[in-house]
């Protein structure tokens, strides 16, 4: 059955995100589970996706093992399934993670290699994205001369992520830190993209989500190139000029621009074909990512 919500009675929640849960376990560590619910524009639906909350943990831990290395990450490797009780297992097998607990850096890294969604609307406005001037001429879609790095401000739930210059990055976080999560950012998109392109797949773009440890330690957390964070294409359907088809929410959001709604929740109810479509396409990205499925 699909998971809305989770009720763990054997661990304190502490979070409740667009779609994740968070379990404090003690002072170091967090139980992360994956629910199926499903956010667009910042709103949460009200009906959840089936599998969806496992499709995100499998490749958030396909891209874990494939992409370490780069940068530190928040995994503690101990088996969610050991830390609740009995009668919770289902709850948390195959869509969660003990976690190390980090103190959030408060900025999403967002790294285009192709320019479309607000990215393509802001440069059809003022020749820039987040401040960075491109060249002109661009079309719709199109692969960008190299990915940029296009940080965002974290918002409450159910806000807006508000989009921020590098320079506005380095005055929230300090240069160091700015350039650490710029860097990785990059390096971790460039290497996923390469490899997704053997898969029949392009990550237009994607963003990642970093904390520090006790020790200042800049660690990778959270999600990681899934279909909730990235926008993914078929590559053999790719052309420029158009919004390509894709294995993520933009399905959904799709859906959502076609309804007379203002953005404000609640959403509109999405019709189960709506929402079986889309759990199609999340598995067909594990499926060809990372050549495994959940059912």
């Amino acid at each position: 059955m699909p998971i809305l919500d989770t009720s763990l009675h054997s661990l304190k929640r502490i979070y409740r995100g667009k779609v994740r849960d968070s379990y404090e376990l003690d002072d170091d560590k967090l139980l992360i589970i994956a629910t199926d619910r499903i956010s667009a524009f910042d709103v949460i639906l009200d009906d959840p996706i089936p599998y969806k909350g496992m499709v995100l943990q499998a490749l958030t831990d396909f891209w874990f093992d494939k992409l370490k290395g780069i940068v530190p990450n928040h995994l503690t490797g101990i088996d969610p399934t050991t830390v609740v009780a009995e009668d919770e297992v289902e709850q948390v097998k195959g869509r969660s993670v003990v976690a190390m607990k980090l103190k959030p850096i408060p900025i999403e890294c967002v790294v285009r290699g192709y320019i479309i969604g607000g990215g393509w609307k802001d440069y059809q406005a003022t020749g820039k994205v987040c401040g960075i001037e491109l060249p002109a001429g661009l079309k719709q879609a199109q692969k960008l001369p190299e990915p940029i790095f296009t940080p965002a401000a974290k918002m409450e739930v159910g806000t807006h992520d508000e989009n921020i210059s590098f320079e506005q990055a380095v005055e929230l976080v300090g240069e160091k830190i700015a350039n650490q999560i710029r860097d990785y950012s990059i390096e971790l998109y460039t290497r996923a993209a390469e490899y997704a392109l053997t898969k029949g797949i392009i990550i237009a773009d994607t963003k990642f989500e970093f904390g520090l440890d006790k020790d200042g330690t800049v660690r990778l957390m959270d999600e990681v190139l899934t279909p909730d964070s990235s926008r993914f294409w078929p590559a053999d359907q790719y052309r420029e000029g158009i919004s390509p088809p894709s294995f993520d929410k933009q399905f959904v959001r799709d859906w959502l621009e076609t309804q007379t709604w203002d953005k404000t929740p609640p959403a509109p109810r999405a019709p189960e074909e709506i929402l079986e479509k889309t759990s199609q396409k999340y598995r067909e990205a594990l499926r060809r990512l990372a050549g495994r499925d959940v059912a």
